[in-house]
């Protein structure tokens, strides 16, 4: 067993969990899970997936002082009957729907970021649209803006939810501390900084779910698109 970390522009990277128990056989102190010795008390198949529970809680544990407080995905690479176990002892609310069904035992880290790419893709996507979703259910009721001063104010008085932010554009110049009001440049300077990124670390330090996406999935094609807490 092993949590590999996958970055869009680097090379995967193992991470080291001092408790991350190496294998199922390893977890429960025994030579294999797969034994069918009668001579023990448990034996079969039915034994093999109570030794396979017991692993997978083991594997939680471990994961969830890591995964705390982290809204990244967790994607399983796993097979039969171990993925459905571990799903059932699983706390972690990231953890996607999709399974990578090869044993990572067989595959190396890079392979494994390989094959993330297109359950990734699928969260990204399904995360856009269910945001665009709710930022046009919650436009009639005042809580949703793609204004970038409406916006400044409401991170500033932490009144955004969820956020939406083009990763390309950089609009140069700053945003009050006390009111949120945005005075625009002309050009960076030592003085002036990027906005939307001001406004997208406000939002982060209220615990807003900040979403960086390409301007085209953002409604009215806006900077920014940003559902609040509460009409300000």
């Amino acid at each position: 067993m092993r949590l590999v970390e996958v970055f869009a522009d680097l090379p995967a990277q193992q991470i080291n969990i001092h408790d991350l128990p190496k294998n199922a056989a390893d977890s429960v102190r025994r030579a294999s899970v797969n034994d069918r010795s009668p001579s023990r008390r448990i034996q079969g198949s039915e034994g093999q997936k109570v030794l396979l529970r017991q692993y997978s809680r083991q594997v939680d544990a471990a994961l969830r002082p890591v995964l705390a407080g982290r809204d990244t995905p967790l994607i399983l690479a796993a097979t039969e009957p171990l993925a459905s176990i571990f799903r059932l002892v699983n706390t972690h609310p990231g953890l996607a729907e999709a399974t990578i069904s090869t044993s990572p035992d067989r595959i190396s880290d890079a392979d494994l970021a390989t094959a993330t790419r297109p359950i990734l893709d699928a969260i990204y996507a399904r995360d856009i649209n269910a945001m665009r979703a709710l930022f046009e259910s919650r436009k009639g009721q005042g809580r949703a803006t793609s204004d970038l001063s409406d916006a400044a104010r409401a991170a500033t008085f932490g009144a955004i939810e969820q956020l939406m932010v083009d990763i390309d554009e950089v609009i140069p110049g700053t945003v009050d501390e006390v009111d949120g009001r945005i005075a625009f440049a002309d050009r960076d300077s030592a003085t002036t900084y990027g906005i939307v990124d001001e406004i997208a670390g406000r939002a982060l330090l209220a615990g807003a779910s900040v979403l960086g996406v390409r301007k085209a999935d953002i409604p009215d094609h806006a900077h920014l698109a940003a559902i609040l807490r509460f009409p300000i």
